[in-house]
């Protein structure tokens, strides 16, 4: 299945400039959800982990499956304030501006191995901010699995730089 197909472009949200891939389309149709499902449960067989972490709020989708289907526990990276318990907190930069993405100090170990999910890569300020949470903890990032990877933006680039093994479905232009 071309999961592509099921992907509707927006363009100039939601700033001009901007082509938004809205993946709402690909879940509402359940042929794709599952197959998007079974190609990324195939990938982290390929990443040896102990825990999974789903950056807000579009990973938590794909992470939750993820970690129902190996049996292994899901870390929530949650935009500011959002967490009760004591955090750690990463401040980092967007295409269209700044945020905040916090884990509870409890939820990450010393030396566990964290596959980080997120539905798309395309600068990859948050994708790097996940990291830095995650070692902040003294975790280790396995690797990540994004559903899209925006190739002509850098933020696979920057994974790769860092030695981050990263893992999309679909590549898809950023402008």
């Amino acid at each position: 299945m071309k999961l592509e197909k099921t992907i509707k472009s927006i363009p100039d949200y939601p700033k001009k400039g901007i082509l938004f891939r809205d993946i709402t389309s690909l879940l509402e149709n359940k042929k794709a959800f599952n197959t998007t499902i079974k190609r990324m449960y195939k990938i982290t067989k390929k990443i040896p982990h102990n825990k999974l972490a789903a950056i807000e709020s579009r990973g938590f989708i794909f992470a939750s499956v993820l970690a129902y289907l190996e049996k292994k526990p899901l870390i929530l990276l949650r935009k500011k304030n959002k967490l009760p318990d004591k955090r750690i907190s990463q401040k980092f930069t967007l295409e269209y501006g700044k945020a905040t993405i916090e884990v509870h100090k409890r939820s990450v170990k010393k030396n566990d191995k964290i596959l980080i999910v997120d539905d798309l890569i395309a600068t990859g300020g948050t994708a790097l901010a996940a990291a830095k949470l995650i070692e902040k903890c003294k975790g280790k990032v396995a690797g990540y699995i994004f559903l899209i990877n925006l190739f002509d933006l850098p933020g696979n680039e920057k994974l790769e730089k860092k030695d981050y093994k990263s893992f999309s479905l679909i590549k898809f232009p950023g402008h």
